[in-house]
């Protein structure tokens, strides 16, 4: 299945910036992504992972709960370079027998013959849903996420050129979509969940985020809010 992509519908206004970690009015956010991920590099040390939806000093706490040799996986996140710049995600089948009908970004275990994570997060959005890596250039990388099935999973951060078509894996993936950056980083568009953690198994608070009838959740809303903390982190 071949698609064009176009820009989503404007969103509604980002909030006011208020000193509580709310991004301001107006972001040039591709351009604070190339500076904040600018000489990032993958941290693999276990003293640098993080839980999904947690903060790295906050994970740090759990780091005891985590599994002591999780299987390296990448994922691309591809923020696409439009005059509203989105994030492009994908709708997993609800045939897969892990994260079925879950909303993620295109990724996957790293091979032996992929070497590095931003390989492996490169063949895998070609693989999935047919993204061609000249479109793509890689800006940087997120903190390791380990997730309750055992991943650890580096995120890596690209801009991807307008004017690509996707071809999906009918087998791993139903659908592709957009959202502004803007909406995602809004607080107001983050709704507070309560849920037990798959690591503690204790009751704690975790975000998601409602897009046009889907929930992003779980790790790629964790990933998420990991990109917003850095850009929103006040400047040495």
């Amino acid at each position: 299945m071949s698609r064009q992509h176009d820009s989503p519908a404007p969103p509604a206004a980002a909030a006011a910036a208020d000193g509580a970690g709310n991004p301001p009015a107006s972001v040039e956010w591709l351009q604070r992504v190339r500076e904040r991920l600018a000489g990032t590099a993958p941290r693999h040390q276990p003293q640098d992972w993080v839980v999904p939806g947690i903060s790295g000093a906050d994970s740090a706490e759990l780091r005891r709960f985590l599994p002591r040799d999780p299987v390296p996986a990448a994922v691309l996140v591809p923020l696409v370079q439009r005059p509203q710049p989105t994030l492009l995600l994908t709708e997993r089948d609800t045939r897969l027998r892990q994260h079925a009908g879950q909303i993620s970004f295109p990724g996957g275990r790293i091979e032996v013959s992929d070497g590095q994570p931003q390989a492996a997060a490169l063949r895998e959005a070609q693989e999935e849903i047919g993204l061609d890596p000249s479109f793509v250039t890689v800006v940087g990388y997120l903190p390791d996420h380990v997730v309750v099935t055992g991943y650890r999973v580096t995120p890596v951060v690209a801009l991807v050129r307008p004017g690509f078509e996707l071809r999906l894996d009918a087998r791993e993936v139903a659908d592709t979509f957009e959202v502004p950056l803007s909406y995602l980083f809004d607080p107001v568009n983050q709704r507070v969940q309560r849920r037990r953690s798959g690591f503690t198994g204790r009751e704690g608070e975790f975000r998601d985020i409602p897009w046009q009838g889907r929930t992003i959740w779980g790790a790629t809303a964790g990933m998420i809010l990991s990109l917003q903390r850095i850009l929103l982190a006040p400047q040495p």
